[in-house]
């Protein structure tokens, strides 16, 4: 069974009043199949199926008959629907009657326009001549190329209104898919409408033919009446008289209506005139649109109205057309030149850029204004950044430094500003605290400078690449342009101009290259570069951690540039600075850092910790991890960077710089640090009393907390600080070049193995140095009170008499030995074994050769030679080294042996009488296990 269909149903009209023949269209559901199921058509109770012409199911457009009812419904009437209804009314206006003396507006009435073009009358305004759908059935444009049409049916178009139309060519451009039913039923619409049209017209000639025959069978009865009677022979007869009459009729009537026909002629002049003004509004309107759509910026507009009356009026042989059309020419001349103009203006973003050259190319601009586009943001870049440098320097001449240097009412963030967060200075913490509200403007001038280079480097050059891909794959052109094949020459253009542009980025990242040198290394360019991008007047070298800041803002520009994907042999230069940049932080790093370690041994206040160290080593350690810190940055290998650190000679070959000479140089300052830290420590000891200079004494103030045990009125000795040093020295040794070998290895920098081993062995030269002085300040006056304390009182080891103890002079030698313990042991423990068994070397020496030196012993003086050779052995057995075992021994060798028990006994009961009388003072010899004070 076939499926019922709706009635029809009108939900929409517009518009939704008027006066007759008004064009409305209607809307609704289920409005017909086809031209051919539409069966009535109603408003307001008359009938307009005659101009209705019917568009889809829902629409159909017609115009209003001149019906009697003010206002009423639609009414659709379909085969296939039947009767249907309406949810929407129509308003029928009744045109005002004009006399022909009345004086009113002309009403220009439209209906019946005759287009000469298509020969035939026309109810619709001139600029809508193009029938909408002709064949009454749905496009279906296929993707058949414009150019292949053009190639396959020369001299002609496929547009209704051109003179040479083809139907082949319409056919494939708007229904090259469309089904054969479909194509059917577009042939039965065009009969039905040829046939509407014959019907209309011989309608009309019927309707009219009948009054024709009657006003024709009057005239011949009157006249062959006349002829039957004779009067139309006789002068004076009635046709004669009547056409008399008429002619005094006619001559009475012109007049009196001389002035109304006079005003009417004029009338219908005017008339003539606004109805053609009516029809052709658009183009005589054209130029005032145009100036005033140009001051409004609708340049879309503009640019639409101007194809329009192209298409319409370029070929024209109407001499008031051509006149109009001339002066649209004109006005479409000078909004090329202001489109050009604005395109050329900078600053502009790069959307309005792209609007521009869109606009010119629909406009068929001559030239290529998307490449002119390029060029002159390229020199507008480059103008930017020398101007960014002139404006430095001139303030820096009049002393005004870089205050003014921000652009006001810039709301963007510096790249400064965006990197400072990110990476902190290391060095002395100047960044660590919060910033006071003026810390920009005591920022080096050149550190501001290559900021401000970034922030026109990024901010500009990536809106230049993207116009220059945009102008490569062809977007910036329209539909229209795309049609006109502008979008091919585009790519024809670029693929012509790409070493071109290649250049223009090449001078851009050579020019940000040379101006950051001439800032910062100015002894990397010549005398010609140095007078174009140079004239830095401030002469005082950045410090690590601005240079440091330095080599982030570069990195964040080549970072920038990446990631627009510019080719790595344009950005190669930039990579190439910052090889440079990194290179010359490392050495200005190196040598801030030995002028650090020299000020180093201001700080030394002599307090010595549980230990027997000072500050000494630590602030020498953390002057070192600093400045690894500080490096860590700029050593870093980021992506497509190099390890300066770990190349080997072929690489390094390949590199701009001179790797070989920027080691020797680097290993050089290393030495030079690690000297000046060596030479500290040797000056310290050196220095006399007053050499001293207790102001310097205090707590450093960037470590309020690290002393807080100094005694301000604590002066070391001479013999004090040559303890201290040799301990530091020895903590140096087995735990601060250690940690620091760490660090190095901690932060990737190889290769310092040999400049630690000759440091560790410098250090151990000044501690024998520094040692031998201080065992010669302390073993030369014990081992010279021997000899005189032993023949003190004219003794005689000949002729003594029986032993009763042991004599002062070894006592008083074993006091001193035990002050130089005292002394030792409140410094530091460890250097106790040391220093005694130095000294004790030394005392055993002389008693040694002392004893060597007696020609002969009594039995008497033999006892008490063994006696003070025991008890002294005996008290400092804890510090006996092998050379002192031996010269104890050759001291007893030399002694006659004790043969008599009594005399062993004698010995062995003064010996121990010794022991116990000097037992406290001996104790200090024993092992123990007591920490030394601090002071």
């Amino acid at each position: 069974m076939s499926r019922v269909r709706q009635p029809p149903l009108v939900t929409g009209i517009s518009p939704n009043e008027g006066t007759s023949w008004t064009k409305v269209t209607i809307r609704g559901e289920n409005l017909g199949t086809g031209p051919a199921d539409l069966v009535g058509l109603s408003i307001c109770g008359h009938n307009c199926l005659l101009t209705a012409e019917w568009m889809s199911a829902s629409k159909i457009v017609c115009r209003v008959g001149p019906a009697k009812d003010d206002k009423g419904e639609i009414i659709v009437s379909t085969k296939s629907g039947g009767h249907g209804t309406s949810t929407v009314s129509f308003k029928l206006l009744k045109a005002e009657k004009i006399g022909i003396l009345d004086q009113s507006a002309v009403w220009v009435d439209e209906m019946n326009y005759y287009d000469m073009r298509t020969d035939r009358y026309k109810g619709i305004s001139p600029l809508s001549l193009r029938p909408s759908n002709p064949l009454g059935i749905d496009f279906d444009k296929g993707k058949v190329p414009l150019k292949d049409l053009e190639a396959l049916f020369p001299g002609v178009s496929g547009e209704f209104t051109s003179e040479n139309f083809s139907a082949t060519w319409y056919l494939i451009e708007n229904h090259s898919v469309t089904s054969f039913d479909q194509l059917r039923m577009a042939a039965s619409n065009l009969k039905k409408q040829a046939t509407k049209k014959n019907e209309g017209s011989l309608a009309y000639v019927k309707g009219g033919l009948s009054t024709f025959f009657e006003a024709q069978d009057a005239l011949a009865a009157i006249h062959q009446r006349l002829e039957s009677d004779g009067t139309e022979r006789v002068e004076g007869s009635m046709t004669q008289r009547l056409e008399n009459v008429l002619n005094r009729a006619s001559d009475t009537a012109d007049t009196l209506f001389q002035e109304v026909l006079g005003r009417k002629d004029k009338a219908d002049s005017t008339r003539n005139a606004l109805n053609v003004l009516q029809r052709f509004k658009f183009l005589f309107n054209l130029p005032l649109n145009i100036e005033r759509n140009i001051q409004k910026g609708d340049y879309d507009v503009v640019i639409n109205d101007y194809e329009k009356a192209k298409s319409l009026f370029s070929n024209t042989e109407v001499s008031v057309f051509k006149k109009v059309y001339a002066e649209v020419e004109t006005r479409i001349g000078a909004l090329k030149i202001l489109l050009l103009d604005k395109l050329l203006e900078t600053p502009s973003t790069l959307h309005d850029q792209k609007r521009y050259i869109r606009y010119l190319s629909d406009l068929h601009a001559s030239g290529d204004p998307a490449w002119q586009c390029i060029s002159a943001q390229h020199k507008w870049i480059l103008g930017l950044m020398q101007n960014c440098k002139e404006e430095f320097i001139n303030y820096q001449r009049v002393g005004l430094g870089a205050i003014a240097l921000d652009l006001e009412g810039d709301p963007r963030p510096s790249a400064f500003s965006r990197i400072r967060d990110t990476a902190p200075l290391n060095k002395g913490g100047i960044l660590h605290t919060p910033r006071h509200s003026t810390w920009h403007y005591e920022t080096p001038q050149q550190v501001q400078f290559v900021e401000k280079l970034s922030d026109v480097v990024i901010g500009q050059l990536p809106n230049f690449w993207k116009l220059w891909i945009s102008y490569v794959n062809g977007s910036l052109f329209s539909e229209t342009g795309e049609k006109s094949g502008q979008v091919e020459k585009s790519k024809k253009n670029a693929r012509q101009r790409q070493n071109d542009f290649k250049k223009m980025i090449e001078e851009v990242t050579h020019r940000l290259v040379k101006l950051v040198r001439g800032a910062l290394l100015p002894s990397t360019l010549t005398e010609l570069e140095l007078r174009l991008y140079g004239g830095w007047e401030n002469k005082t070298e950045l410090t690590g951690p601005w240079l440091t800041q330095v080599i982030h803002i570069v990195r964040i520009i080549f970072e920038a540039l990446v990631a627009l994907e510019i080719p790595n042999d344009l950005l190669q230069v930039i990579q190439d600075l910052l090889l440079e940049l990194r290179h010359h932080c490392l050495l200005v790093t190196l040598h801030h850092t030995a002028e650090d370690v020299k000020r180093v041994a201001e700080k030394e206040d002599w307090v010595v910790d549980n230990e027997g160290i000072t500050s000494l080593p630590a602030q020498f350690e953390q002057c070192m991890v600093q400045m690894l810190q500080s490096l860590k940055e700029p050593m870093e290998t980021k992506p497509g960077e190099v390890n300066i650190l770990q190349l080997d000679q072929d690489q390094a070959s390949e590199l701009c710089v001179d790797i070989i000479k920027v080691r020797e140089q680097v290993e050089k300052l290393w030495k030079d640090i690690n000297k000046v830290f060596i030479n500290c420590l040797e000056q310290l000891s050196t220095k006399t009393d007053r050499d001293i200079d207790t102001s310097r004494m205090s707590v450093d103030q960037a470590s309020p907390n690290l002393f807080s045990g100094i005694q301000e009125d604590f002066c070391p000795t001479l013999e004090q600080r040559l303890l201290i040093i040799l301990s530091n020295c020895q903590y140096l040794e087995k735990h601060t070049f250690l940690n620091l070998a760490e660090h190095f290895e901690r932060h990737g920098f190889t290769g310092t193995e040999k400049i630690t081993r000759v440091t560790v062995h410098a250090v151990k030269e000044l501690d024998e140095s520094l040692f031998d002085a201080y065992i010669e300040r302390k073993s030369d006056p014990i081992v010279g009170s021997l000899e005189p304390g032993i023949y003190a009182g004219h003794f005689d080891w000949r002729d003594c008499g029986t032993p009763t103890g042991v004599r002062n002079y070894l006592k008083e030698a074993l006091v001193n030995i035990i002050t130089v313990h005292a002394e030792v042991f409140t410094v530091s423990k460890d250097l106790v074994p040391r220093v005694l068994s130095r000294i004790i070397e030394g005392v055993a020496e002389e008693m040694s050769r002392l004893m060597q030196c007696v020609s002969s012993f009594s039995k008497n003086g033999a006892i008490q030679a063994r006696l003070e050779i025991d008890s002294l052995r005996d008290a400092v057995a804890s510090y006996l080294s092998s050379e002192s075992h031996a010269s104890f021994k050759q001291a007893l060798e030399v002694l006659p042996q004790l043969h008599n028990g009594a005399d062993k006994k004698l010995l062995e009961e003064l010996l121990n009488k010794f022991k116990s009388s000097m037992q406290l003072q001996l104790t200090c010899f024993q092992p123990s296990n007591v920490q030394p004070v601090k002071r």
